[in-house]
């Protein structure tokens, strides 16, 4: 099951036109990957034990690195690159240049790949926005 979708985002989608002339990528294809790297760790922070873009290895204007421990206990060190993310490491901080994984479009679909504990966190996540907003509309 691919989710593509981010529960977190239901209720800011009206804002969505501000955010991203605020992100200064109106109009150009250049993207500062590490401000990227930042935007994804915060996407899915309720659905792993730790995620965070990892200080020991080199960001640059075309790749980030991220750091992931799933709620399986799994940990993995992620690239992001204009093709998306991928695994490239077993461990945090860990680039293994042999490892061939296939990318990912979004975070989303990668920890749905990786971590079976992904899907039952982001159900219950969207879940509680579903009722959370039942609730604001009874009011």
């Amino acid at each position: 099951m691919e989710t593509d979708c981010n529960p977190m985002e239901l209720s800011s989608m009206a804002g969505f036109e501000e955010d991203v002339e605020l992100n200064g990528f109106e109009g150009t294809d250049m993207k500062d990957m590490k401000l990227e790297a930042e935007v994804v760790v915060n996407d899915v922070l309720f659905a792993v034990n730790k995620m965070f873009v990892s200080k020991n290895l080199r960001c640059a204007d075309d790749v980030a690195y991220i750091n992931v421990e799933t709620r399986g206990w799994n940990r993995y060190c992620l690239e992001l690159t204009q093709a998306g993310l991928r695994v490239v490491g077993y461990t945090f901080d860990q680039v293994d240049d042999h490892l061939q994984t296939p990318y990912h479009e979004t975070v989303y679909s990668l920890l749905d790949t990786v971590s079976p504990a992904y899907q039952d966190a982001f159900g219950i996540t969207l879940l509680q926005r579903l009722e959370a907003l039942k609730r604001d509309g009874q009011s």
